[in-house]
């Protein structure tokens, strides 16, 4: 089955409650309306837990940015749990490996004590230490970013990887999940595809298959750096159609869900400069540095976050408001946006969503 990445709507996993489905609602009639000062919640936060992390991955954009590390305050994660019976769900992803974060499992632990479903986004080195709090509390779905089938590109690419450790604990957690008869945690692969790896997809899904996962997403390669511009994926459209396709047969055959990129003159955004934009009333997103962003994927900084301040206050200020009137005008956005890579909204048409040498794309620290 082939999906695409979701941008108005959120993973479907457990039922919402009552007063979480009136919020959902709320925000994506506010979304439609093209309010700019919202009445209903976020339905999503996302936390960055640290920018830093246990690998050093050769496409990362750490290598082409001044990274200080930074690691999310307790205090500030304990001033949101307020909104986590009315907000669908809590993302902990950002530029660095969420579950090195000291306090990890006390967020999960805390997230549980209410309705919100629970997502990370992990490179997968730290299953077993957290393998028991994934089904102590109750996670919903959680990704593993892997960048080959074998060990020799995956553990190349992913310097610090060890794809059989992290296949070993992927079955292991599988097989408890089945034992206990659980339809959660979903789990998938992500893959970052570029030329020297993008051959090994239709395996990728094997592997998945095999190991017992329900769905393989691909990203194509954003290059950051030089160094990397002969893995980009940009003028190689007949290759990628191939192995998409190979990759989709596979997936048909095993059961697993494909979730693609469009194709290169096939994204629906068409001449716009990405698709439209709703992170900035779906999402509330706070950075390891303790600054409110639109979204990762942006150099841009809103504000500081602040314990004391009222959270309506923060969710309608200026700034969120100036972003929901121009996000989506190709005149008016934010040069960020312009040249947006976030792989759910960007255009895939454009060579910008591809190559960001030179350019900036990443906060200060």
């Amino acid at each position: 089955m082939i999906l695409r990445a979701k941008t108005k709507l959120l993973f479907e996993g457990r039922e919402l409650t009552e007063m979480q489905k009136a919020n959902s609602q709320a925000n994506l009639a506010e979304i439609e309306a093209g309010a700019t000062v919202l009445k209903s919640y976020p339905r999503r936060l996302v936390l960055e837990l640290t920018n830093a992390c246990n690998l050093n991955c050769v496409m990362c954009g750490r290598n082409a940015a001044d990274f200080k590390p930074t690691m999310f305050d307790m205090d500030v994660f304990c001033s949101l749990e307020p909104l986590m019976d009315r907000i669908e769900e809590v993302t902990l992803m950002g530029w660095g490996e969420p579950t090195i974060h000291p306090h990890f499992t006390e967020m999960l632990e805390i997230i549980n004590r209410h309705s919100a479903r629970k997502y990370f986004c992990s490179n997968g080195m730290n299953l077993k230490k957290i393998k028991d709090a994934i089904f102590d509390y109750n996670v919903d779905v959680f990704a593993v970013s892997l960048d080959g089938a074998t060990p020799e590109t995956n553990d190349r690419i992913r310097r610090g990887s060890k794809i059989k450790q992290i296949t070993e604990d992927l079955k292991d957690i599988v097989k408890i999940k089945r034992e206990r008869g659980l339809k959660y945690p979903w789990i998938n692969f992500v893959f970052c595809a570029m030329k020297s790896n993008i051959r090994e997809l239709p395996d990728m899904v094997r592997l998945a298959a095999d190991i017992g996962l329900e769905e393989v997403k691909v990203v194509y390669l954003t290059v950051f750096d030089n160094s990397l511009l002969e893995e980009t994926l940009w003028g190689s459209e007949d290759m990628v159609r191939e192995v998409f396709e190979e990759a989709l047969e596979v997936a048909d055959q095993y059961g697993i869900q494909m979730k693609l990129p469009h194709y290169v003159g096939e994204d629906p955004a068409g001449v716009n400069l990405h698709k439209d934009c709703f992170v900035t009333w779906r999402d509330f997103f706070v950075g390891s540095d303790g600054y409110v962003r639109p979204c990762m994927s942006t150099p841009e900084k809103f504000f500081k976050y602040d314990i004391n301040r009222d959270f309506f206050d923060m969710w309608n200020d200026r700034k969120y408001q100036e972003y929901r009137r121009i996000v989506n005008h190709n005149d008016l956005m934010e040069a960020a946006c312009k040249r947006c890579y976030q792989s759910s909204h960007c255009n895939w048409n454009n060579k910008s969503s591809f190559i960001q040498v030179g350019e900036e794309f990443s906060p200060e620290w």
